[in-house]
């Protein structure tokens, strides 16, 4: 592996770009991806001591959580922070290149590794992404019916929880009649033809459509290949944002928020009044989760962890569940940790450098 790009395709392996909500900047947002790379810092923000750190360490890829690069700028003059930052990687053939909500959104990234600090188990999504499942329609012959349903498979379609190769197939009946220009499969040109299909339903994840595509008109016996797209309503239940979990073994409220602030290593704690009960299913949004305090609510949970509550949202637990803010980037601690610990099971003959710069702004007396 030797060119930024094949790197990049590991990360978008790790969190698929198309995961990354709407409002995000995610991906490559400095640099020529064709570089030969020279070595991989991973970093929670790539400000300009990281990347003073990334050439220190030979590094020409920054491979950080939060983009540096957010919101659009029409000047870089190093007037802030934001512009001192790119112009330094600019200045030193270094790119940027962030995952943010495309890890926030996947079942095993930001969230979960919230829950495994915390030894939660029975971890379900809090927020399923909805809109992001489509279905594919198509009809064929049975002799072509096993090729094409698993070149679709192959792609990506027919994953649905924790089972894989799902499909709907019914038998039914095809008519058609091909003109001057036609080139029929079965029958001849003007001849009217009616014979048994097999008819293929299979869903997949819409960032698979184009690959999806490709594996139909690839595979289908027919010339002219007959099929439909549909969006479904259906949430994705290993997509989306926070997470559920439990503890084996309940704890009251004040020996729970003292086990958080030890094992997310929090200098404080900001939380909602007591409530007298103990703590067992426990709802967790690493970063800014406010909008989520009543999904926690109706998801039954006895406790809301998360970051950036203000004054008033405190009174959003309505005394049904505890809330505590413990710190925005406590509560991502340890996701850079783990791109480092997936980049160096890919990735065995480069230098994956987990980044010695503490980059949280916040701190405390």
């Amino acid at each position: 592996m030797s060119k930024i790009k094949e790197i990049l395709s590991v990360l978008e392996e790790m969190a698929p770009l198309a995961y990354a909500e709407d409002f995000d900047n995610v991906g490559l947002l400095v640099g020529n991806p064709d570089t030969e790379a020279t070595g991989v810092l991973v970093c929670h923000d790539a400000l300009e001591s990281v990347l003073e750190e990334a050439i220190a360490k030979d590094c020409n890829l920054v491979v950080c959580f939060h983009p540096i690069l957010f919101s659009g700028i029409k000047k870089i003059t190093g007037k802030n922070y934001v512009e001192r930052s790119i112009i330094k990687a600019i200045k030193n053939d270094i790119a940027i290149y962030s995952v943010h909500t495309a890890l926030d959104n996947h079942q095993d990234g930001v969230n979960k590794i919230f829950c495994d600090a915390l030894g939660l188990t029975n971890t379900t999504i809090l927020i399923p992404k909805e809109n992001f499942i489509r279905k594919l329609i198509t009809y064929t012959i049975a002799e072509n019916a096993e090729k094409l349903r698993n070149s679709l498979f192959d792609a990506g379609a027919g994953n649905i929880g924790n089972y894989e190769d799902c499909s709907f197939n019914s038998k039914g009946i095809g008519t058609y009649m091909g003109n001057e220009h036609s080139n029929p499969q079965l029958g001849e040109r003007f001849e009217f033809v009616q014979g048994e299909e097999i008819k293929i339903e299979v869903t997949f994840e819409k960032y698979l459509e184009s690959k999806i595509l490709k594996a139909l008109f690839s595979n289908h016996a027919y010339e002219e290949v007959a099929y439909e797209v549909y969006e479904l309503q259906n949430k994705h239940q290993n997509i989306g944002l926070g997470m559920l979990g439990e503890f084996e073994n309940p704890m009251d409220e004040k020996d729970f928020l003292l086990f958080v602030k030890e094992k997310m290593k929090s200098e404080g704690i900001r939380h909602s009044t007591f409530l007298g009960k103990q703590i067992k299913k426990v709802a967790v949004l690493g970063g800014s989760g406010s909008y989520a305090i009543k999904n926690a609510i109706l998801a039954g949970a006895d406790a809301f962890l998360t970051a950036d509550l203000k004054y008033h949202q405190f009174y959003e637990a309505e005394n049904r569940l505890l809330l505590a803010d413990i710190g925005h980037f406590e509560s991502e601690r340890y996701t850079k940790n783990y791109i480092v610990d997936y980049l160096r099971k890919k990735i065995l003959n480069f230098a994956i450098i987990l980044s010695e710069e503490n980059t949280n702004p916040v701190k405390y007396l």
